[in-house]
């Protein structure tokens, strides 16, 4: 049975994530796997007391495949959160196997209600799978483009990923540089690699190399407070 999450953070059942993306992926599998899911429920509502919201928008490292909800990194970002009586409301809405393409089609159902602060975690999967970094640009692109439309004041954090050069050393720099080039057009908050100081360590990943232990879990906290806390204040 999954623990409680402390009172200001919410992750969106899995369910209800994965019947908004089943619409938008025809594809072939991802290169992480969404375990089986029935009944479709839609977020709580707002409390009334929550003044402002930060929602994590990503795959299965926002999601935190593998460990315990209050162990994912946007948790640990909500207990500091809490812990200096900042006053927001923290959503993780990520998504295990998510793809941009799947980001940009639930984007607009996550964002019923508006956001003060957005982190969009997304690219990963489209980067291990080989996608065309145009795609993956323009969904982006896509994503940010809505969250302004229905959150004009929303500050975006844009989490920046590396892949290893399995599919040639080209296409990891071009995937690499891609989101510099996209934090830069749209004047966006740059974490520069999300998994700095995690990625390829085998101490602080799961079996798959891929999903960060509880350990890792708490570096990537640390390396997305950084940027996020002066935002905060």
């Amino acid at each position: 049975m999954l623990k409680t999450l402390p009172m200001k953070f919410r992750h969106f059942p899995l369910a209800a994530l994965l019947a908004l993306s089943l619409t938008a992926c025809n594809s072939s599998p991802t290169a992480e796997q969404v375990p089986g899911a029935a009944t479709a429920a839609a977020p709580a509502a707002t409390p009334a007391t929550a003044a402002k919201r930060l929602l994590f928008f990503g795959n299965s490292l926002t999601a935190g495949y593998g460990v315990e909800p209050e162990q994912a990194f946007p948790a640990l970002v909500g207990d500091k959160i809490d812990s200096l009586k900042l006053g927001y409301e923290v959503v993780n809405a990520g998504l295990s196997g998510e793809t941009t393409a799947g980001g940009r089609s639930r984007v607009g159902w996550i964002l019923r209600q508006p956001v003060d602060v957005f982190v969009l975690e997304l690219g990963g999967n489209d980067g291990l799978r080989g996608l065309p970094l145009s795609a993956t640009r323009a969904n982006l692109q896509g994503i940010i483009d809505t969250v302004r439309r229905r959150s004009p004041g929303a500050q975006i954090v844009l989490a920046g990923m590396q892949i290893p050069p399995n599919l040639g050393q080209a296409y990891a720099t071009d995937f690499k540089a891609l989101y510099q080039e996209i934090a830069t057009k749209n004047k966006l908050v740059l974490i520069p690699f999300l998994l700095e100081g995690v990625g390829g360590d085998r101490a602080l990943n799961q079996p798959d190399g891929i999903h960060p232990t509880p350990t890792g879990h708490r570096i990537v906290a640390r390396t997305v407070w950084a940027v996020l806390q002066p935002l905060l204040k």
